[in-house]
This record gives C-alpha cells, sequence and structure tokens, in this order.
C-alpha cells in the first residue's frame, strides 16, 4: 500500500484487515470497531505517527500498521501505555513482521507476542546532546564517546 489515505480509508483499511483475521480486543478493554475517533485518540497517546501531510490524505502504510499492531496487542490484553512503549521506534519492518506473525496466529500458528517479552522492563539510554537534543536508545547501551562527539559536532554545524 503506497497511496495516501485518508482517515477514514485508513480506519476501513484496518477494520477490514482485523475482521479477516478474526482479532478482537481482550476484556472488552476497547471498542470492536477501529474508527476515525480511535485513531484521533491513539494520535494523542503516541501510539500512531502524525499524519504525512496536512492534508485530507495523509496516511500510509506505516500507519496502518501501527493500528494493526495496537489491535494485535489489545487482542492479548496489553494496556494502551504498555502497548505505547513497545511499539515505541518501530519501523515498518519490524512492525509488517508483528503483523505476519499476528495473522499466523490468529490462524493458528505462531503468537505474534512470541518475540516480545512482556514480563521484564526494556532498559533505555538516554543521552543528552547540545541544544536540547536527546539521543534514545532501546539497546540500553551507551554510545562511544568519540561517536557521541561527531553526532554533537553535526548538531553544532547544522543548526
Amino acid at each position: 500500500m503506497s497511496k495516501s489515505l485518508s482517515i477514514e480509508e485508513l480506519a476501513a483499511e484496518v477494520q477490514e484487515w482485523v475482521q479477516a483475521h478474526r482479532v478482537v480486543p481482550a476484556n472488552g478493554q476497547a471498542a470492536e470497531a477501529i474508527s476515525e475517533r480511535n485513531i484521533r485518540y491513539y494520535r494523542t497517546l503516541g501510539l500512531v505517527d502524525p499524519p504525512l501531510s496536512g492534508g485530507q490524505r495523509g496516511f500510509g502504510e506505516k500507519h496502518k500498521l501501527q493500528l494493526i499492531g495496537i489491535r494485535l496487542l489489545q487482542a492479548h490484553g496489553l494496556p494502551l501505555r504498555r502497548i505505547r512503549e513497545l511499539l515505541f521506534g518501530l519501523d515498518e519492518r519490524k512492525l509488517r513482521e508483528l503483523l505476519h506473525r499476528g495473522a499466523r496466529e490468529f490462524g493458528g500458528a505462531t503468537p505474534a507476542t512470541a518475540g516480545l517479552d512482556f514480563s521484564r522492563p526494556e532498559q533505555w539510554n538516554v543521552t543528552p546532546l547540545v541544544d536540547g537534543f536527546l539521543l534514545v536508545s532501546r539497546s540500553g547501551e551507551p554510545l562511544p564517546p568519540a561517536t557521541l562527539r561527531k553526532i554533537n559536532d553535526l548538531l553544532k554545524t547544522s543548526i
């Protein structure tokens, strides 16, 4: 899907996918249907990236994958706060992997969440940079000082 979608079209495509794969939020924690209102709410929580453009058709493939990822994790009973932590910073490739695992799971194969460990917290590393910038890493490992100097130098010359 390289086309640009309106919020209505995005909601319809995601709803079609979750219905086709029989993905339903656990414990009635969310409405069964994906709506424009859900998408706007998820945007305010930081679960879905902003539209690519300010016009009527600013949503794309990554937005669709993010929403399907949210729905898959809701089907496992996870709260939105935890879903945001798990999906934060994932690129389209990682989101697509989650979608494919989810499609297999709801078709009777490996769970979509098999590679995710919900029981232990992640260790993030936040490094302050120049002019109020921060570098955030999911690996929990700090960067070597020489690399940090190069990043700071690059920021200084481009600001």
